[in-house]
């Protein structure tokens, strides 16, 4: 495959799949590979939102770590749809994933109401130690945010998401209050949460959180979840996540 200026192909060392990165843009994180293991219990024939989907790293790992039916992989900015679709391509995922080159307020030109099984979202928030240059991230994140915010993709997702389907996010622990208060304005109940640290001392820097259409309340907060142990090595949960024990 050809690959354009600042583009390389990365291997994700799960089951030979492979995505193309731009360093000029946006290269995935971590944040996306636990939301994928998070979101990994999605049902068997399921279809699914991934909203914002970035370079579709979510969408390709979901796409062989569940049995799901169909992905719906959304992308606001055209040049970065159109390497996703590459991705896609390369893979040869084309009957599992579409991607679609749009904005959030327009899903339902795309999708019907109560249409979907899960929605993944990874929101742009500004990720530490992601080794993109700030400035390039601050203008990605600058023009998600004007076209659409934190609100919009949970108002949006929830009215195509069918009753008792599920909604994956990850984000930021500072926006956890907003999350919820959002979750229960648009009729999403929050159900589980798990809270991501970097070591077993530090602040947390992610969270996971699942939510449920129309569900009676019930919040689960699992154990915590550490990344690096003390000599800055990936925790044996972390090796797992990643395929590498």
């Amino acid at each position: 495959m050809d690959l354009k200026e600042n583009e390389r192909i990365d291997d994700l060392e799960y089951k030979g799949l492979k995505i193309i990165q731009n360093e000029k843009y946006f290269c995935f994180g971590i944040d996306s590979i636990l939301l994928s293991d998070f979101a990994k219990e999605i049902k068997k024939d399921a279809t699914i939102l991934d909203i914002g989907t970035g370079t579709g790293i979510i969408s390709i790992l979901l796409s062989k770590k569940t049995e799901c039916n169909k992905i719906y992989a959304l992308e606001v900015q055209e040049e970065i749809s159109e390497m996703a679709m590459r991705s896609v391509k390369l893979n040869k995922l084309e009957n599992k994933i579409q991607i679609i080159n749009d904005n959030i307020k327009n899903i339902g030109k795309y999708l019907q109401n109560n249409s979907i099984n899960a929605i993944v979202t990874n929101p742009p928030y500004k990720r530490e130690n992601s080794g993109v240059k700030n400035e390039n991230m601050n203008k990605l994140i600058s023009r998600h945010e004007i076209t659409a915010n934190l609100e919009d993709f949970i108002s949006n997702g929830s009215k195509i998401l069918k009753d008792k389907g599920n909604f994956y996010m990850v984000n930021r622990p500072e926006r956890l209050a907003e999350i919820i208060t959002l979750f229960k304005k648009y009729r999403i109940e929050p159900k589980k949460l798990r809270i991501v640290y970097s070591k077993i001392n530090s602040k947390p820097n992610l969270i996971l959180i699942k939510g449920v259409k129309n569900a009676k309340p019930f919040l689960e907060i699992e154990k915590p979840l550490i990344i690096y142990n003390n000599d800055n090595t990936y925790t044996d949960e972390i090796l797992e996540i990643y395929n590498k024990k």
